[in-house]
């Protein structure tokens, strides 16, 4: 995709989704960075990280099994998904503070890339999703950015940069409490923390690339 700035052709940002949903939470999320991405302009690739849990854990619960069957066909993420990114969004529901095992497997296999420097001067951020309102959402976060430094990428966390984020109240990325059944649907306030957060890095991947 193109855009044009009197008369001459600039190529738009290159952003990437790549999230790992149990239940559909996360799913649902990367879904609205896709579209607020790419009514700012950029061209978005939606990629899932492959699931690595044994069957019987999944059939285990009900939504995990739904999830994985509506889902399973889904494009998968590769490492040349963030390489050709300008921009990387991560998501990952939070296991005890930290990011699930399957999107951490797929980071961990970007070695050869980190190795060559081609995970950096990319803006990154990421977005999560508890059970509980306390559940590790910042935690998670941070953890994530821990790998974004040694690649020698740029964090674009949203911080406090629109009113909007005093409603979200996640400054570190976009969160989403799913409570006891872990089903609460996501609302206006994440909604509009979500596209905030994909036309801010987006703006930010530009700056970095011109």
């Amino acid at each position: 995709m193109q855009a044009t700035t009197e008369g001459v052709l600039v190529a738009t940002a290159k952003l990437a989704v790549i999230y790992y949903s149990s239940t559909g939470t996360v799913h649902a999320m990367a879904e609205r960075l896709q579209q607020a991405g790419e009514k700012a302009g950029a061209e978005v690739r939606l990629r899932q990280v492959p699931e690595l849990a044994p069957p019987e854990a999944i059939a285990s619960n009900a939504a995990w099994s739904q999830h994985f069957d509506r889902t399973k066909d889904e494009p998968k993420a590769t490492a040349d998904d963030v390489v050709w990114a300008d921009a990387v969004l991560f998501g990952s529901p939070t296991r005890y503070g930290n990011i699930t095992s399957q999107l951490k497997q797929f980071i961990d296999t970007l070695g050869p890339q980190w190795q060559q420097g081609l995970l950096a001067d990319k803006a990154y951020a990421g977005f999560t999703s508890t059970m509980t309102a306390h559940g590790g959402q910042e935690s998670t976060l941070l953890a994530l950015y821990n790998t974004i430094y040694h690649f020698g990428g740029v964090v674009v966390a949203p911080g406090y940069t629109d009113p909007l984020k005093f409603a979200d109240g996640n400054p570190y990325g976009v969160s989403h409490v799913t409570g006891g059944t872990n089903d609460a649907p996501l609302t206006d306030v994440q909604f509009a923390a979500l596209d905030h957060m994909a036309q801010r890095i987006i703006r930010i991947a530009e700056k970095l690339r011109s």
